[in-house]
C-alpha cells in the first residue's frame, strides 16, 4: 500500500506564507513526478505545480512568482513554499505522486486525503 500524508494547510491572513508538505510512504519502487493541485468549491481540480525526480519543475500561471515546489528524494516527500497568498488561492490543496511500486509494474497515479488552506482576513 502507498500512502501520501499532507499537512501544513491552515488560515492566513492575505499576503501571508504557508509550507505545506507531502511525503510517500508505503511499498515504492520509484517516484517519477510528485506535485500539488487544488480544488475550490464549485470548481474543478486544477494542477499547481509538479517536479520531476530531476528537479524540473511546472507552475500554474497564476502562481508563478508566489510558490515554489520542491521535493527531497532521500525522503520521498514533496513541498509547496506558497508567499503572497491570495483569497483566490484558497482550496483543498491536494499531493500527487506518479510511481511504480513495483519493477514489473506500470506507473499509477497516488492521491493525498486534501489539506485545506483557507487566505482571509
Amino acid at each position: 500500500q502507498v500512502q501520501l500524508v499532507e499537512s501544513g494547510g491552515g488560515l492566513v491572513q492575505p499576503g501571508g506564507s504557508l509550507r505545506l508538505s507531502c511525503a510517500a510512504s508505503g511499498s515504492i519502487f520509484v517516484i517519477y513526478a510528485m506535485g500539488w493541485y487544488r480544488q475550490a468549491p464549485g470548481k474543478q481540480r486544477e494542477l499547481v505545480a509538479t517536479i520531476t525526480s530531476g528537479g524540473s519543475t511546472n507552475y500554474a500561471d497564476s502562481v508563478k512568482g508566489r510558490f515554489t515546489i520542491s521535493r527531497d528524494n532521500a525522503k520521498n516527500t514533496v513541498y509547496l513554499q506558497m508567499n503572497s497568498l491570495k483569497s483566490e488561492d484558497t482550496a483543498v490543496y491536494y499531493c500527487n505522486a506518479v510511481l511504480r511500486v513495483r519493477i514489473t509494474t506500470g506507473r499509477d497515479d497516488y492521491w493525498g486525503q486534501g489539506t485545506q488552506v483557507t487566505v482571509s482576513s
